[in-house]
């Protein structure tokens, strides 16, 4: 018998796990001038452009449900992570609402780690970017898993929310405290609002087989501060794979969530974040994943990157809308 939680996620009263999620890959952004947004992940972020391609054709349009698209991709590397910018050449694409709040559904960050967070802060000053938290914050001790944390939300030149993190002995991945000269170090995760945490567990864990790590109940005038929502208590949950940045959901238990995903969203609104999980028999995957969630792929597609390498995918939502790209290597 199946059940029905949210619009577009079907689940079973008896799950079993049948995604085969290898590893994350890319954080996807999409961006309005791919020019600008490559000058600012380089100059301030310390970011390095390691592919520049253009795309079209039919394969992309089914891919991204979307006719007579052209689009660039810039892929960048900090430490071990990537992400990719892309810039739809084509007409269309809609800019993020200057509304957008951090527990709207639609937000999603990227948290660059840092080894010094008094540094990291005053070098983005000096590029004047615009501040979503007040200042950098310090999470208390009454926040036990997240004790000692520092924290600070901003803006990229298209209003997409990041994240600046700092990791203090004894907290996050052993790779964060290892020493060396540079500010910033690499993405430690993603993060996106979501409406129900069990939901969207059941999406990432049960389904697509990512495990859960750690979760946290954040609270308090420092989280209020950080997300720069009055009043602001979240069910903080992490997930991980072998490899790759973490997947973070942010539950807000008050104010609640807020607005919806846009129902209408495009790959080509500035809104749409793309995150990349390498899995392993995709097409038993897909046509599994067809009969309990939205796809916005038209099928499995088959594909080519930057290398050469040939490689199978599509685009499924999940529960709150965000865009998850499937990808088998072949």
């Amino acid at each position: 018998m199946k059940r029905l939680l949210l619009p577009g996620l079907i689940v079973f009263n008896s799950l079993i796990t049948f995604g085969q999620v290898t590893s994350v890959g890319p954080t996807g952004i999409t961006v309005k001038d791919i020019n600008v947004s490559v000058k600012f992940y380089t100059e301030v972020l310390g970011f390095t452009k390691i592919s520049d391609e253009e795309f079209s054709g039919s394969a992309y349009e089914q891919l991204k449900g979307i006719f007579g698209l052209h689009f660039r991709v810039v892929k960048m590397q900090l430490g071990d992570e990537q992400i990719e910018l892309t810039d739809y050449l084509t007409s269309g694409g809609r800019s993020i609402p200057e509304d957008q709040r951090p527990n709207d559904l639609s937000f999603q960050h990227i948290a660059i780690v840092v080894s010094d967070m008094d540094k990291a802060y005053l070098h983005l000053r000096k590029y004047n970017v615009e501040f979503v938290s007040t200042a950098p914050q310090t999470l208390p001790a009454a926040i036990v898993p997240a004790a000692g944390i520092r924290a600070f939300y901003f803006h990229d030149p298209d209003n997409h929310n990041l994240e600046l993190i700092y990791f203090p002995k004894g907290k996050g991945q052993p790779k964060w405290q290892q020493p060396g000269a540079n500010i910033f170090l690499g993405v430690d995760h993603t993060a996106i609002s979501i409406s129900n945490t069990e939901n969207s567990l059941q999406f990432y864990q049960t389904l697509l087989g990512i495990e859960r790590k750690g979760e946290s109940f954040n609270y308090g005038i420092e989280q209020e501060h950080l997300n720069n929502v009055e009043g602001a208590s979240l069910h903080i949950t992490v997930l991980r794979t072998a490899a790759g940045p973490g997947i973070e959901f942010l539950q807000y238990l008050k104010p609640g969530p807020g607005k919806p995903y846009p129902v209408n969203t495009r790959a080509d609104d500035l809104w749409f974040w793309q995150t990349t999980l390498y899995v392993q028999d995709i097409k038993t995957l897909y046509k599994k994943l067809s009969a309990n969630c939205i796809i916005i792929s038209k099928d499995v597609i088959s594909l080519k990157d930057h290398e050469g390498k040939s490689f199978n995918a599509f685009i499924v939502k999940d529960p709150d809308g965000h865009a998850i790209l499937l990808r088998e290597d072949i």
